[in-house]
């Protein structure tokens, strides 16, 4: 297995791509390309795409709760892309923690997922 991240910006939107399990050193690439959208557009959408995807460290956990607390309210749309039953799980694990909209979409309904997190931009 192999840990990947690739983080592209486009306009509003951030697409976040992972594979394997996420560490802390993901946070440190992904938060400053965060705070770039947040700067230039107030608000940002991200669609985050997983695939052979394991979760995440103890040190990546803390992370993401520190980004939740700072960022979530900046977040108007999150698309979850997965492949499994848990992931679609943390889509609605995620709700209480973000004012943003949060769909769960199957890698089939990738193009879906892409359409749904741009609506009203």
């Amino acid at each position: 297995m192999s840990d990947t991240i690739e983080i592209v910006a486009v306009d509003q939107l951030l697409e976040v791509h992972a594979s394997g399990k996420l560490t802390s050193a993901f946070y440190q690439e992904l938060m400053p390309a965060v705070e770039r959208q947040i700067e230039h557009f107030g608000k940002l959408r991200i669609l985050f795409v997983m695939n052979d995807f394991h979760g995440w460290t103890a040190g990546a956990m803390w992370e993401d709760l520190k980004f939740d607390w700072h960022h979530g309210k900046e977040i108007e749309r999150l698309a979850i892309v997965g492949e499994s039953k848990w992931q679609e799980g943390m889509a609605s694990f995620c709700k209480p923690f973000t004012k943003a909209k949060i769909q769960y979409f199957d890698h089939a309904h990738i193009d879906a997922a892409r359409q749904w997190v741009i609506e009203n931009a």
